[in-house]
């Protein structure tokens, strides 16, 4: 049977009837007598004893240990023990006199006042200037869709004050490893003891780099011997296919650990989106329900969407039914089970509310 730590009180009425059963004569239940007195200083140390035992007791094991526990466990287990903020960098564009040249170092600050700075010397060419900037500052704050304006913080000569982000945006800046994310990656590498190219092998290395949130593992995929491996970012800004900066780093990192395949035998690719439309009748059809209903699809898709897999009628109508404030609703969008090509993933498409 479950250990249940005893209460204070518990400790207290245990004492008092130690106390009762060892000294014949002595009321230990006396408020004033200097025998209850001890009895109840007595059970506080215990307690506080039994409260030390039920804290290292939930330290043993990962799914219940503090966090600075956690970190140590992960520095046992874990390749990356907790995956670093990155960078967000990308593409930017400035008006400029030709030939004149952008230097890096350069640093650029957006309305909000996040910073950036030029990765390397860029020329005008053409009446404008392109070049890569990175983020000051690592974390998801430093991503920007594209077409945001960033101004220089000192002037460049023969270079315009204000640069345009790319079409691409600035991208791939993650924030640090959340702690149940470090407890959830722990857990499963406790069960999934490295073996050197087992198939869940390839999907734990590939959630070892920063954003990387899922992924999934083919063999054969593109042939007899080989391996194919397909990731995605779920808290991204773009959403869940993952960049190409992101994908060269998976593949670069698996390739470094795995002895089981040779060269070229490995392929780490971002899944192919297919955005799902839904049409709902909703009751109440307020906007708070629609977002609540938004919120769960999302969610759904989070955990059920897979590269060539099956999303199911069901289960989008369970969590649509599970939205808080909804009563009734009819899906009339999609009608059957909905599933993926081969590379392909089902994302999150527009619903529209009838």
């Amino acid at each position: 049977m479950p250990w249940v730590r005893p209460l204070l009180q518990d400790l207290v009425d245990r004492d008092v009837a130690d106390i009762a059963t060892r000294m014949p004569g002595a009321d230990a239940t006396l408020r004033r007598s200097n025998l209850n007195v001890l009895a109840r200083v007595h059970a506080g140390g215990m307690h506080e004893l039994y409260g030390g035992l039920s804290w290292v007791a939930n330290q043993i094991l990962p799914d219940t240990c503090d966090p600075d526990i956690l970190m140590r466990q992960a520095n046992i287990y874990l390749d990356v023990p907790q995956k670093p903020a990155t960078f967000a960098q990308g593409p930017v564009t400035l008006p400029g006199t030709n030939d004149y040249t952008l230097p890096a170092g350069t640093l650029m600050q957006r309305s909000d006042g996040a910073e950036f700075t030029v990765d390397a010397d860029a020329v005008v060419i053409g009446g404008f200037v392109s070049a890569n900037v990175t983020a000051v500052v690592a974390g998801s704050a430093g991503n920007s869709l594209a077409g945001t304006q960033l101004a220089l913080v000192s002037p460049v000569s023969g270079i315009s004050g204000t640069a345009t982000v790319g079409a691409a945006g600035l991208a791939n800046g993650f924030d640090v490893e959340t702690i149940d994310s470090v407890r959830a990656r722990l857990i499963t590498r406790l069960k999934q003891p490295a073996q050197g190219g087992a198939t869940y092998d390839y999907e734990n290395w590939a959630t070892d780099i920063s954003g990387v949130t899922r992924a999934w593992c083919m063999p054969s995929y593109l042939g007899v011997g080989t391996v194919a491996v397909f990731v995605v970012t779920d808290n991204a800004p773009g959403g869940p296919i993952p960049s190409a900066q992101t994908v060269a780093a998976v593949q670069s990192y698996i390739a470094g650990r795995c002895s089981v395949i040779a060269a070229g035998q490995l392929s780490v690719f971002a899944p192919v989106a297919t955005p799902l439309d839904f049409a709902i009748q909703l009751t109440p059809n307020t906007a708070a329900v629609q977002a609540a209903v938004e919120a769960e699809l999302a969610d759904l898709l989070t955990r059920e969407s897979i590269p060539g897999g099956t999303l199911l009628l069901s289960h989008i109508r369970q969590a649509i039914s599970l939205a808080a404030g909804e009563t009734d609703n009819v899906l009339v969008a999609p009608a059957a089970n909905v599933v993926a090509a081969a590379g392909q993933m089902t994302t999150m498409g527009v619903v529209t509310w009838l």
